[in-house]
């Protein structure tokens, strides 16, 4: 049985369908990002699953029974759920003891065993040492850290996280998202991560629901995501791709000024029909001289048009020869291209992806 369960989920503002038909099972101890742009309904989904907003239409479930429905919701505190916001929500007025503490004090355990399991969880995030300060003294990731020790201490059955690192700085974003991933390895809390940072996502999570205009357009493992997004929407908003329109000639795929062989690209188009095909920026190289013919790999002669160094690597547009087709390609920061220089691009076919 899956831990947690929407089923035909809706919700409507009025005519706005912020959720629209959303199907998602979470087994027990599993990590799941809904990630997809401002306004795609991913927040709404979270919110409903912690029991703030009824659905419109459909059920949430866990365990088997039913949290939510259009014609009864069960009230959040009863929920055996935990919460971290955007704006971590701990009290000012309260040391990151007491923040922490907090929950299990609600809960009438007895103050030795709320001793020791505020001891054990400031031990597992890295805060004993500051249990006695009070929030204004703390950085905004030490906040996280009693923001996720706060949640964790009470032994959620589902844990439940609203874009928690966007208040952070780059650097301590990246490694907030490690942290958060070593306290799932520790603990395995049912999860829910709401985010619309694609790297927080890969990093994170088992499973990605990508959202778009309230419905789940795929839902996959980072590596199958990236590799083999099955949707136009899904390829360009996780990382950068290059879409190709092509048509079915025979056993050559005819793109603008260049072919490929039909057989490097698995596709249920018939003859004559179009194509689009995603091609990730780093599946293409560029060379000075014609690369040597190895029967798998396809060549066509460019030009260099735009070049910029980031750091890491080069970002390249070249236009292969006799085409208006502008291909974005990623290299090794040694690969050095000058603008107007004459390559030739090659392909890879394991990473050329027909879309729908």
């Amino acid at each position: 049985m899956s831990k947690l369960v929407l089923r035909n989920l809706h919700r409507r503002f009025g005519s706005f369908a912020a959720v629209d038909g959303v199907d998602l099972a979470l087994q027990e101890g599993e990590f799941v990002s809904l990630l997809g742009p401002s306004g795609c309904g991913k927040t709404t989904t979270l919110r409903m699953i912690a029991g703030f907003i009824p659905p419109s239409d459909g059920t949430i479930e866990m365990d088997g029974e039913i949290l939510s429905s259009p014609q009864a919701v069960m009230p959040p505190e009863r929920r055996r759920m935990s919460m971290i916001f955007q704006s971590y929500a701990i009290w000012p007025n309260m040391t990151v003891a007491e923040n922490v503490s907090f929950g299990l004090k609600l809960r009438k355990l007895p103050a030795e065993e709320v001793r020791r399991r505020t001891g054990e969880i400031l031990e597992v995030v890295q805060m004993s040492h500051l249990a006695g300060r009070y929030p204004a003294e703390l950085s905004g990731g030490q906040q996280q850290r009693v923001a996720l020790a706060r949640a964790i201490v009470v032994k959620p059955s589902v844990l439940l996280l609203d874009e928690p690192l966007s208040n952070l700085d780059a650097n301590l974003r990246e490694e907030m998202r490690f942290e958060i991933r070593r306290l799932h390895d520790e603990f395995r809390i049912t999860t829910v991560y709401v985010t619309h940072d694609q790297a927080e996502a890969m990093v994170t999570s088992d499973r990605i629901a990508v959202m778009n205009a309230g419905k789940i357009e795929q839902v996959d493992d980072p590596f199958s995501l990236y590799n083999r997004p099955r949707t136009r929407f899904v390829a360009g908003f996780i990382g950068r791709t290059n879409f190709l329109e092509a048509r079915l000639v025979g056993d050559r795929l005819g793109l603008d000024g260049f072919e490929l062989p039909a057989a490097m690209v698995q596709s249920a188009a018939g003859p004559g029909e179009r194509v689009l095909l995603s091609v990730r920026p780093q599946s293409i190289t560029l060379h000075h001289a014609p690369p040597p013919d190895d029967g798998d790999r396809v060549s066509v002669p460019a030009q260099v048009v735009e070049c910029a160094y980031l750091g890491e690597h080069w970002d390249y547009v070249v236009v292969p020869q006799g085409s208006g087709t502008r291909l974005r390609v990623t290299a090794a920061p040694a690969q050095r291209h000058q603008p107007g220089e004459a390559v030739w691009v090659r392909f890879d076919p394991a990473q050329i992806v027909a879309i729908s």
